[in-house]
């Protein structure tokens, strides 16, 4: 029998019984959406991950007084018992860091913003040196960015995220215009690009002031971040790293061999764990899909059992009139592997709906991998031929006359 006529065959199969085919597929649809919906959402966190990383450029790192990421509250509270990283110790590294190509730094809160007869209370307050924004590869759409003049005399300018000019000057230009950061009033000389939303949070709800000005108005002791971009060169970022370590080790008189009284981060060990973390989580997802790609199979293996039995007769008849072992066989295969296909098609598009909509209502990036699609499609027929193997062998060992004598 031709490959042609057999699948012709198994579609009509399928066909004839619509509804018991489409409820046989949805233990598979199920496990082939949950691994696709999983992968595409975790696929999108890693390239949104990555992108916001290198942002900053992979020869950037930090200094702060905890890392970026804690995973427990044990390291929380083991790390608030440092010493916050001070003005002091920025401008140490900043002068005497010789392979540092670039330092600033940086300290932030939540405030309240004022302007004319409009406010929020929810925005994040940036106090930065000068260089932040070029180090963070903030574009300036309108006016410009800060400058050391602005750090020295402690000017009172601002530079805002889109939400500010769209929520509080109402779409205005910005430029020139006062607002109150906390009542501190100061003018805007930079509106910064739009960057959107992530877990339905907006990244553009914010306020950059000189970090010098923040300091007045709340203080010095608040711990910052210390931003640092090494040089060009093989090895620069391991020997700037290395020397901005020594030289906060002896500003916080770290004894020789005490682990560090503060955090050195680069962007590999921010991703390096942000990938393990969520390597692990796919894991676990994937492996609770599989369950109901198993239990889909065994539905398929069923339902091809209770079809070898209807279709007896059928399959006496055939073989009286040549049909081989083989085709018999194959022919119950196509069924099993066309039904579990189909199955999986219609999981690989439920899958990237359910990502889309939890990107939409949530936010949470999502980017679909194309070796997903590809490989949700092979599991699942290969689930079907599976599964399907042992009711095709029972059909292809009947006995044509027994067949032939069967009522049903």
């Amino acid at each position: 029998m031709e490959l042609k006529e057999a699948f012709k065959i198994a579609l009509q199969s399928l066909w004839a019984n619509k509804l018991r085919s489409i409820l046989t597929l949805l233990g598979v649809v199920i496990g082939v959406a949950s691994v696709i919906a999983v992968v595409t959402l975790v696929n999108g966190a890693n390239v949104y991950v990555a992108s916001k990383v290198n942002r900053y450029g992979a020869d950037t790192f930090t200094i702060s007084k905890q890392p970026q990421i804690i995973t427990s509250y044990e390291q929380y509270t083991e790390f608030q018992k440092r010493k916050n990283i001070l003005l002091d110790e920025y401008l140490f590294v900043a002068e005497n860091c010789k392979h540092c190509e670039q330092v600033g730094a940086q300290q932030t809160s939540t405030g309240k913003i004022v302007y004319g007869t409009q406010s929020s209370t929810d925005t994040t307050i940036r106090g930065q040196t000068y260089s932040m924004p070029e180090m963070q590869n903030l574009n300036i759409v309108q006016g410009r960015s800060f400058t050391p003049i602005d750090d020295d005399h402690a000017s009172h300018v601002a530079v805002i995220g889109s939400d500010i000019q769209e929520n509080l000057l109402k779409g205005e230009d910005p430029l020139g215009k006062e607002i109150r950061v906390d009542g501190v009033p100061y003018t805007i000389i930079g509106l910064a690009e739009k960057q959107g939303k992530t877990l339905g949070q907006s990244q553009d709800n914010w306020v950059a002031v000189p970090l010098s000005s923040y300091q007045k108005t709340y203080g010095t002791a608040k711990t910052l971040t210390i931003y640092a971009k090494a040089g060009g060169g093989q090895g620069a970022l391991e020997t700037a790293t290395d020397e901005a370590r020594q030289l906060i080790r002896s500003q916080r008189h770290d004894a020789p061999g005490a682990p560090d009284s503060f955090s050195l981060d680069t962007s590999d060990t921010f991703v390096g764990l942000w990938k393990s973390i969520s390597s692990g989580f796919e894991a676990v997802a994937v492996a609770i899909a599989a369950i109901s790609l198993i239990v889909g199979g065994i539905v398929i293996m069923n339902i091809m059992l209770v079809s070898v039995t209807e279709r007896t007769r059928e399959i006496g008849v055939r073989k009286a009139l040549g049909a081989k072992r083989g085709d018999i066989l194959i022919q119950f295969l196509i069924e099993s592997g066309t039904m579990a296909v189909a199955g999986g098609a219609i999981g690989v598009i439920g899958g990237m709906i359910v990502a889309q909509i939890v990107t939409v209502l949530l936010g949470f990036p999502s980017s679909i991998a194309l070796w997903s699609i590809f490989a949700g499609l092979f599991v699942a027929g290969s689930v079907g031929i599976f599964f399907g193997v042992y009711p095709a062998r029972k059909a292809a060992d009947l006995d044509p006359i027994v067949a032939l004598r069967s009522e049903i």
